[in-house]
């Protein structure tokens, strides 16, 4: 008669040792789930006519169960913009004058997966009209004040044009971020982040895409989160451009020492470090950054402070300036 083989207690432990290291890594090696779950449709979706072949469609942003990668935007149901999922607005140009144009707007995720189609939007491009080149008045009276813990309401005055205004555009350092219709004279920006410091201008546009010069700017900082260090950027920086220069005025950060260092950025990147080699002044400082002399070149600025512990301190509100 055959016996079973005897198992010691040890062997016994071995072998579900090695069981269970190899269903781990069976478990480890196994693939990641598919995809399969779209997007959630945008919301809030607007179209609005600036000009007789223009108009600038808006929508909030989409979720999804990973991340929205970007948005196909369609105009009578043909596709005519793919775009980033940081890009939440965007302008079809090309258009009929004077002809109704309906929009939709899908969200798209990594694996590919669309969302259901927006709410479909309509707008009219303008009647076409004889050849104009003059430019809006800038618009006046530019105030921004917080609207939550992240958004601002703008208002202004209205600008002026020999035919009429069709539409404002709102820039923050020197990009548009907005845009209403030429009969709005206010506008709510959300999705700020806390704790930054903001400038906005506003723009004038007329039907055939004249843009006015850029407003006054106004800033805001937005409130810090909770628990954060209070805003450390410089204040009161204001901006002049001349001819192959750029002077800059601004008040230092309060951080209980003297502030000896600025780092300055043009157009989002650095462009030099600014020491003072004796005991700078608490009050306002000035500087003058040498550029290029081609007239009519736009710079965008800012600047933040070494702080006390010698960490960089927050940017300023950006300023833009144009060169004679």
């Amino acid at each position: 008669m055959q016996r079973p083989l005897a198992t010691s207690p040890l062997t016994a432990l071995a072998a579900s040792v090695v069981t269970t290291a190899l269903l781990g890594l069976a478990a480890c090696s196994a693939p990641p789930a598919p995809d399969t779950s779209a997007p959630t449709a945008p919301t809030g979706v607007t179209a609005a006519s600036g000009s007789a072949t223009t108009v600038h469609v808006m929508w909030s942003a989409a979720t999804d169960d990973r991340a929205v990668t970007g948005y196909a935007v369609y105009r009578q149901g043909r596709k005519v913009k793919d775009l980033p999922a940081e890009t939440l607005m965007t302008d079809v140009t090309g258009l009929a004058p004077a002809t109704p144009q309906t929009f939709t707007v899908r969200a798209r995720d990594a694996a590919g997966n669309l969302s259901p189609d927006s709410a479909a939007v309509t707008a009219t491009t303008l009647a076409a009209t004889a050849e104009d080149r003059t430019p809006p008045t800038r618009p006046t009276g530019l105030r921004v004040t917080p609207d939550g813990p992240d958004a601002a309401a703008l208002s202004w005055r209205p600008a002026r044009d020999d035919t009429r205004v069709t539409a404002y555009d709102v820039y923050q350092a020197d990009a548009r971020v907005h845009t209403v219709a030429g009969t709005e004279t206010t506008a709510r920006l959300g999705g700020l982040r806390p704790g930054t410091a903001y400038s906005f201008t506003v723009r004038a546009r007329d039907a055939a895409e004249n843009s006015s010069p850029d407003s006054a700017p106004a800033d805001l900082t937005t409130a810090p989160a909770p628990g954060a260090p209070p805003n450390t950027a410089p204040t009161a920086v204001t901006a002049r451009a001349g001819r192959g220069s750029v002077t800059l005025t601004w008040t230092p950060p309060r951080t209980g020492a003297p502030v000896k260092e600025h780092q300055l950025y043009l157009n989002g990147r650095f462009a030099t470090t600014i020491v003072w080699g004796a005991e700078p002044a608490p009050g306002p400082v000035t500087y003058t950054l040498a550029v290029p002399t081609a007239s009519g070149t736009r710079y965008t600025v800012t600047l933040r402070a070494r702080l006390p512990d010698g960490t960089w301190g927050d940017f300023s509100a950006p300023r833009t300036v144009v060169t004679p």
